[in-house]
C-alpha cells in the first residue's frame, strides 16, 4: 500500500462529505472507507504471503539479492551474469548448472535458507508497515481523516507510527547478517564459481545498526 494510494482513500471522502446533509446518510462514507481499509489489508497479505511462498519454491538470484550498507559499491555484481541456487541446491550461471559435489550443494542450501530468512524477515517488516500504516488511518474520526489528509498531519502521523513500529524489526535483520556471512565466505571458498558474487562485506555487518538509526534519524 503506497503512500499515495494511502492518501487517495483519504481523500475520497472529501466529496460526499459535503452532501452528507442533504442525504442525511453520513454513516456511509465511514462504512465505505472501513471496506477500503479492510480490503487493503486484504491485499497486503495475499501479496506478501505469495512473495513468501515464491521465495520458497523459484530459484534464489545470488547476483542482485543482497545490498546492505554503503560500502556495497566496492563490489558490484552488475557486470556478472545471473546467477542463482535452485531448492535443489543447484547453482546455476547465466541458466548452466555448475559442477558441485555432496559438500559443495549443502554448503548453498544452507546460504540460501539464510538469504531467505533474511528476505522473510523483510517481508513480515513490510506488512507490519503496511498494516500500521492502515491502522494509523483507520483509528479517528472522518473529520479528522479528511483534516489530516489535507493539511499533511496525516502523513506524519502515518510515518511517526511507521518508525515506532519498524525500526526494532528491522535492527533484527543486522542481526542475521553475522550468520549469513560466514555461510557466504565459506561458500566462496569452497566453490570458486561463486566467488565473484559473496559481495556482503564486513563492515556492511558492522555498520549495519548505525545505518538504520541514521535512516530513520531523516524520516
Amino acid at each position: 500500500m503506497n503512500r499515495i494510494r494511502i492518501l487517495s482513500i483519504a481523500l475520497l471522502a472529501c466529496t460526499p462529505l459535503f452532501t452528507a446533509q442533504a442525504t442525511d446518510k453520513p454513516t456511509g462514507i465511514g462504512s465505505e472507507i472501513r471496506q477500503e481499509m479492510a480490503e487493503a489489508r486484504k491485499e497486503v497479505r495475499i501479496d506478501l504471503a505469495k512473495a513468501k511462498r515464491e521465495l520458497e519454491t523459484e530459484n534464489l538470484r545470488v547476483d542482485n539479492s543482497l545490498q546492505f550498507g554503503s560500502n556495497n559499491s566496492k563490489r558490484t555484481t552488475k557486470d556478472l551474469p545471473q546467477a542463482e541456487i535452485t531448492p535443489q541446491g543447484d547453482f546455476l550461471i547465466a541458466g548452466k548448472q555448475q559442477a558441485i559435489d555432496a559438500g559443495q550443494r549443502r554448503q548453498l542450501l544452507v546460504y540460501r535458507g539464510r538469504v531467505i530468512e533474511v528476505a522473510k524477515t523483510g517481508i513480515d517488516i513490510g506488512q507490519r508497515s503496511a498494516e500500521a500504516a492502515l491502522d494509523a488511518i483507520g483509528n479517528g474520526s472522518l473529520m479528522g481523516l479528511m483534516f489530516g489528509a489535507m493539511t499533511g498531519s496525516l502523513e506524519r502521523r502515518v510515518e511517526r507510527i511507521v518508525k515506532q513500529e519498524i525500526e526494532p524489526a528491522v535492527r533484527s535483520i543486522c542481526r542475521q547478517l553475522p550468520a549469513l556471512r560466514a555461510s557466504q565466505q565459506s561458500l566462496a571458498s569452497s566453490l570458486p564459481q561463486f566467488r565473484p558474487y559473496a559481495t556482503l562485506e564486513a563492515d556492511d555487518v558492522a555498520d549495519c545498526e548505525k545505518d538504520v538509526r541514521n535512516e530513520f534519524a531523516l524520516r
